[in-house]
């Protein structure tokens, strides 16, 4: 019996060991390798981009506006007499020539009258005056009749044909004073009530004002607009009041009644004041606009909501985009490998929740609109969806942060 290992047992032993420890490697591989956990991937800015619009854009001015009648006229009584009929229901609509009232008439026909007997007068006298004329002119041709009796015969019938043109204008005047009686109204439109009870002298001094007629199927609405609109519109090659047939749009006017409601017919600016107001910085405006169903009342205020111009095939980004920061203005923009860069623009107008671009963005280009206060320029974004940045009711910016 050996009591000490043989050279083959060592070296049996040795390989036994060897393949152990192999095998204890290859094991704490497998489990490191099973085991491990993954490098955890950098994390980007969770972002919201949407690509930069481009529509025409209309930009409105807002002003407080009156509404005033297209016609007004007074109803005069044009000769004195006391007031003997009225032919109209007050309030109502009365159309061009409609008698109105009726002015007791007896002195002016009887002036008619008087006026109508003397021009019958005159005109016997002076084809009396004409026939002697004709007989004694052949008289004096033959001696039978001097110079002076030609010369009598020609005044009387110069005169007398003087007299019957003066009585022709008194029978004129007595007649057109008499027509002025009957009061008719001079235009179309809605009558007020009288301002003279019948039985009333009326005539040409404080008692002349009868009633009064409004002309309102058209209506005109009279805004005022400052210096610094005026100035915008001249940069905008944009003349307010004169109208422009080579633009595709014309200065138009919406008003918002009293209930808030937006009247459905537009309006037409046709005038503008040509000087501006010192005492107030603005100039008058007036739009014309239709009434068909007497909605609008003359005297009563409105919002005025002018056109003022079209840009037309504009670059558009929302609002919440644009960061200001030292009287700049800048947006980030995302690259094609989704890498931000910042980007000052040029804005112009707003418009709703969006602005005008007019210099530093092309249209279609990706614009950060959401989580711009995480980004600086150069970094990575990761792009979610805007739902994800929907704040829940009650919860401020703070809050979220």
């Amino acid at each position: 019996m050996r009591l000490y290992p043989t050279k083959q047992d060592l070296k049996f032993r040795k390989k036994q060991i060897i393949v152990t420890a192999v095998a204890i490697v290859v094991i704490g591989v497998v489990w490191f390798i099973l085991t491990r956990k993954p490098a955890p991937e950098p994390e980007y800015p969770v972002v919201c981009v949407e690509p930069a619009g481009k529509q025409d854009v209309e930009i409105y001015g807002d002003y407080v506006g009156r509404i005033r009648a297209q016609q007004f006229v007074e109803v005069r009584a044009r000769v004195e007499g006391f007031l003997e009929q009225m032919k109209f229901e007050e309030g109502t609509y009365v159309n061009r020539g409609q008698v109105l009232f009726v002015i007791n008439q007896d002195q002016y026909k009887a002036k008619a009258d008087k006026a109508r007997a003397q021009l019958k007068k005159d005109e016997a006298t002076a084809r009396k005056a004409e026939r002697d004329l004709e007989r004694i002119r052949p008289l004096y041709e033959q001696n039978a009749a001097s110079q002076l009796d030609l010369d009598n015969a020609i005044a009387a019938y110069e005169t007398a044909v003087a007299s019957v043109g003066m009585s022709q204008a008194d029978l004129d005047q007595a007649e057109q004073e008499l027509g002025y009686t009957i009061v008719t109204s001079p235009i179309s439109g809605h009558i007020s009530e009288r301002h003279v009870d019948l039985g009333t002298l009326v005539g040409t001094g404080a008692q002349s004002l009868l009633a009064t007629i409004v002309k309102s199927d058209t209506v005109l609405v009279d805004f005022s607009m400052t210096a610094l609109d005026y100035l915008r519109s001249k940069e905008r090659n944009v003349n307010i009041g004169q109208q422009d047939t080579t633009r595709s749009w014309q200065p138009t006017v919406t008003i918002t009644l009293a209930d808030n409601s937006v009247y459905p017919y537009k309006g037409l600016v046709d005038f503008a004041e040509p000087q501006v107001n010192p005492e107030t910085g603005t100039f008058s405006v007036r739009a014309e606009m239709a009434n068909p169903n007497h909605v609008l009342l003359p005297g009563q205020f409105t919002k005025v909501r002018l056109l003022l111009d079209v840009m037309e095939n504009a670059t558009v980004v929302p609002q919440k985009a644009l960061i200001q920061e030292k009287g700049a203005s800048y947006i980030y923009v995302m690259r094609r490998d989704s890498v931000v860069e910042r980007r000052y623009i040029e804005v112009s107008a707003e418009f709703g929740n969006n602005m005008v671009v007019e210099r530093g963005l092309v249209p279609g280009e990706m614009v950060v609109t959401e989580g711009v206060n995480k980004l600086s320029p150069g970094v990575k974004v990761t792009i979610a969806r805007p739902e994800d940045f929907v704040k829940p009711e009650g919860v401020d910016d703070k809050d979220s942060e």
